[in-house]
């Protein structure tokens, strides 16, 4: 086994009864950021060999399946496919097995096979991130969670902004349990959004109504836009400065004459093929707390300068 792999976490899984190491980093992830409620349908892709579905389960006491090309061996409680995440009869099968409601958790602990050459191995795993990104997005109810596996680099930064445009909450947080020479980091995303807007971007309105405050109103499909310095009748140009999930803020760039024809500007919104519906689950208490990573660890740290060697599988 490479680079002494029977270390502290590797020989709890063996006395535990858990098939990874990387147990230990999901009960880490949610004894810091609460990820997984009682009674949640969660979702981990490239799930083998089962690692993160034994803890998911034991967590959530719901529904729970594990994606991957490989075959998982059975896992009591846990369904489990074989099929290529970005393939749309993998997208079917899962929103087949969620129903109405969709999927409150989505993870992703996968990584390539890496090959020691850093750029490459960097924009390989950044490419699979991004499987798992487009994924989520088409499967995860209104304010579900994301959590992703990257290894850092150049590409990161692009990649974490991309998913805040996606999620109200992101941070980047790195469990004790992943070895201190790992490039890994993991990014939680938490209350997906679906609201027609995104941070950043400029749109044309008329102000139509006064909020409580003052503010002038404005909607863009049904979504409602408090906009500061604005008031009924005014068609203006706005750029959205932060957006919840039932209503956005925005700043006056310009006002106008008149609406233009298209009145969206800035990087369109990417259509999702289908957005889940909400279901209403009934919680139980919250699972006791696990162990908490290592809170100083806890930010992003800068991509590594030699070229060492990474593990092929970092589940092991």
């Amino acid at each position: 086994m490479a680079r002494n792999q029977k270390d502290y976490f590797y020989d709890l899984a063996q006395k535990e009864g858990y098939r990874s190491r990387a147990s230990y980093k999901l009960k880490q992830i949610q004894g810091h950021s609460d990820i997984i409620k009682r009674g949640d349908t969660i979702v981990d892709l490239g799930a083998a060999p089962g690692g993160w579905l034994q803890v998911a389960k034991e967590l959530s006491g719901g529904r729970v399946l594990g994606v991957d090309l490989q075959k998982i061996e059975e896992i009591a409680g846990v369904t489990t496919y074989r099929g290529d995440i970005t393939a749309d009869s993998t997208i079917d099968y899962v929103l087949e097995f969620a129903g109405k409601g969709g999927v409150d958790v989505v993870l992703c602990d996968a990584a390539p096979n890496l090959t020691g050459n850093w750029a490459l191995d960097h924009a390989r795993g950044v490419e699979l991130n991004r499987a798992a990104f487009e994924c989520a997005k088409k499967i995860l109810k209104p304010k579900g969670t994301f959590v992703v596996k990257v290894f850092q680099g150049d590409m990161f930064k692009d990649f974490f902004d991309d998913v805040k445009g996606e999620f109200v909450h992101v941070r980047a947080y790195n469990p004790q349990a992943s070895r201190s020479t790992s490039a890994e980091i993991y990014v939680i995303a938490k209350k997906f959004l679906t609201a027609p807007i995104r941070k950043g971007q400029i749109y044309a309105v008329e102000i139509t109504e006064t909020g409580a405050t003052g503010d002038g109103i404005a909607y863009i499909d049904d979504f409602v836009i408090f906009t500061k310095e604005a008031v009924i009748g005014d068609i203006v140009n706005i750029k959205i400065k932060d957006v919840k999930p039932n209503f956005g803020f925005a700043d006056v760039v310009e006002k106008l004459t008149e609406l233009p024809q298209n009145p969206r500007y800035g990087n369109p919104i990417r259509e999702r093929t289908q957005t889940p519906l909400s279901a209403d689950f009934e919680r139980g208490d919250k699972p006791t707390k696990p162990q908490r990573g290592n809170a100083s660890r806890d930010n992003y740290r800068p991509p590594k300068t030699d070229d060492s060697e990474e593990n092929n599988n970092e589940n092991e």
